[in-house]
């Protein structure tokens, strides 16, 4: 991305520690986390773990790791486990659980909600036979997509899980940001599940982690899983500094992110050429005319307006997040506008809209 870059809406991992977040950093107390020294993670551990209602919790270095460290610690290899097609764990986590843990995943189709149809996830479940692989685990993801999965779905799709002797595993990268646009407290989205992934460096801002927490008994497990795959830290306590500062002071903000990317959605969506879904929180996905898709994406860039652009430019996220705010969205507004401006509206008026992950 272009040093030039003005604001930055390709996704809310691009956020940039503030100058409190960063005092907090400097001023962290510090150990060796490896050795179970460092207070600072010990904090942020305990304090995530009290917030998502859990016994225990790890600090890990990505969302990635912690994701691949909850499957392997709820299956061994050989194992299968339960995911959507769309998901992040299973679609853009490079593979891990089947490389590095052995673990076959079984990817069903999300519907337009992101959630799973119940009937698909029984029915993917194997029965007690040599012939399968053994099916171990349900992973759901919230939200998904910018989408958030009702409190009811996830109850009833981690009981029918349950009633099978499954586990239930949550990549919560952006639970918060359910939880806020929900109006209800972590823990309860967080109940159903065993386990659930939370990132700090998405919505909340911190420059890099992400937590697991669950049961003891697994999070111990989790904690030897860390080490096996290099995610053992140091001095670790400068990076959880950001993570607690986050959660003190980044957690109602989110719904400011949400207000900013329905404001860039209506604005969007007035413009020919243009299909936008409605957002729930903080994602806006865009279908953009063939015709013009590429042009659009370097009008864009060349405004200093960043966005993530796939399928050749006809189809663009936009993340919105705490550097981008209402000027942002005013400012990338008109220059959408500008290079729509005296465009042949008729010509470009229909645009097929597909659902998004």
């Amino acid at each position: 991305m272009s040093t030039t870059v003005r604001y930055d809406f390709r996704s809310d991992t691009v956020t940039r520690p503030g100058l409190a977040m960063r005092a907090a950093i400097a001023a962290a107390e510090v150990g060796d986390d490896v050795m179970g020294d460092d207070p600072t993670v010990k904090r942020l551990e305990e304090r995530m773990a009290d917030m998502l209602g859990k016994e225990a919790a790890l600090f890990v270095s990505s969302g990635t790791q912690s994701n691949l460290i909850a499957l392997m610690a709820h299956c061994e290899r050989g194992d299968e486990y339960i995911v959507g097609q769309n998901a992040h764990c299973y679609r853009w986590e490079a593979g891990g659980a089947a490389v590095l843990g052995g673990i076959q995943p079984q990817p069903l189709n999300n519907q337009a909600d992101g959630s799973l149809l119940l009937k698909d996830i029984e029915e993917a479940i194997k029965p007690d036979d040599p012939h399968f692989a053994r099916t171990r685990l349900l992973a759901l993801e919230n939200t998904i997509g910018g989408k958030v999965l009702p409190l009811s779905y996830a109850d009833a799709a981690t009981m029918l899980a349950r009633r099978h002797g499954l586990a239930c595993h949550l990549d919560g990268a952006r639970v918060f940001n359910a939880a806020v646009a929900l109006r209800l407290p972590v823990s309860m989205l967080a109940r159903p599940f065993d386990t659930v992934s939370v990132c700090l460096s998405k919505g909340l801002g911190a420059p890099a982690g992400s937590v697991l927490v669950g049961p003891a008994a697994v999070v111990a497990k989790a904690r030897r899983l860390r080490k096996m795959l290099g995610g053992g830290l140091r001095q670790a306590g400068i990076l959880a500094a950001a993570g607690l500062y986050a959660l003190d002071h980044h957690i109602e903000r989110l719904a400011d992110d949400h207000a900013n990317a329905k404001s860039l959605a209506q604005g969007l969506s007035e413009l020919p050429g243009l299909s936008v879904s409605v957002p729930a929180t903080n994602i806006v996905f865009v279908d953009v005319a063939a015709e013009v898709a590429l042009d659009f994406a370097n009008h864009l860039a060349a405004q200093g307006v960043g966005v993530t652009s796939v399928y050749g430019a006809t189809r663009q996220r936009w993340v919105t997040h705490l550097d981008v705010g209402e000027q942002a969205v005013a400012f990338a507004l008109a220059a959408a506008r500008d290079f729509f401006a005296g465009r042949d509206s008729r010509s470009l008026a229909s645009v097929p809209h597909a659902e998004h992950s």
